[in-house]
């Protein structure tokens, strides 16, 4: 039998496997850092955030996704809360994580974040765990900074959820504006001149910085253009999120895009933090 290069076939050839003589020696993890992520199943915009800004860093991320039907409604964001403990068991099963990442801002909000740390905790006991408004409150620590002006996607009565939940945390919030989208997809295709322009124009000379709420809009690469133009911190869900677990793992390096809130060298291991 000829093959493709001419090469005459006289019988077939067994090879037999051989146990390597170089013993393999095994490290403790592939990779030392390890984050998971939830995420919503419509959800475009968190893993694609996660990835740029910590581009360069020696990080496992690992990302299982949830069941979330549209609209956004407080009874959809509520479903979202007996989910998170498959969703979490199911990353690196069996196996600790360093940081368990809840992405939806609205959902922790409404569930709120102790209920969220119980769902992951039943999950992966002892792991942090990091929403986007749990990481917003340790930023706007960091930075100093009180009164707050807020920008959403959402609709109003989902921002007014979201404002209350920052009052009943010791957040003062100046004024609040909205989009008023109740699709999650159309909140990742809002442009970024809309996100730049709409948040120029929500954010009270009074506030001390601007807060844009929601893991799906894109507004982490709207931080530099906006600082600019405000003269005062942007804090974005993403943004937040991604600076919160880079602290805890130790990770001090700053990510210009990322605004003044990068250039925090702030050690977190554990002050908001929910176990």
């Amino acid at each position: 039998m000829s093959g493709s290069c001419g090469v005459t076939m006289t019988a077939a050839q067994e090879v037999h496997c051989n146990i390597s003589p170089v013993a393999a020696q095994l490290d403790a993890r592939p990779v030392e850092k390890r984050i998971g992520l939830v995420a919503l199943a419509t959800d475009h915009t968190t893993e694609t955030d996660f990835a740029r800004m910590m581009h360069g860093h020696d990080i496992g991320f690992y990302v299982n996704r949830i069941e979330f039907e549209n609209p956004t409604t407080h009874e959809s964001l509520l479903r979202t809360g007996p989910r998170l403990t498959d969703a979490a068991k199911e990353i690196l099963p069996d196996e600790p994580l360093d940081v368990l990442v809840y992405g939806c801002t609205a959902a922790s909000v409404v569930l709120g974040n102790d209920k969220v740390a119980e769902h992951m905790s039943n999950a992966k006991p002892g792991t942090a765990c990091v929403t986007p408004s749990s990481a917003a409150f340790d930023a706007f620590d960091a930075l100093g900074v009180n009164k707050i002006s807020v920008l959403t996607p959402y609709t109003q009565d989902i921002t007014d959820s979201l404002v209350r939940y920052f009052l009943q945390h010791g957040r003062q919030v100046v004024n609040a504006a909205c989009f008023g989208l109740a699709d999650d997809r159309d909140m990742a295709r809002v442009s970024k001149q809309s996100i730049i322009e709409g948040g120029v124009a929500a954010c009270d000379p009074d506030a001390d910085a601007l807060f844009i709420s929601c893991t799906a809009v894109r507004a982490a690469s709207c931080v530099a253009q906006l600082e600019d133009r405000l003269g005062k911190p942007v804090v974005t869900s993403n943004q937040a999120m991604v600076w919160r677990c880079l602290r805890h793992l130790g990770i001090t390096s700053d990510y210009p895009a990322g605004g003044m809130l990068f250039k925090k060298n702030v050690a977190m291991t554990g002050h908001h933090d929910a176990l």
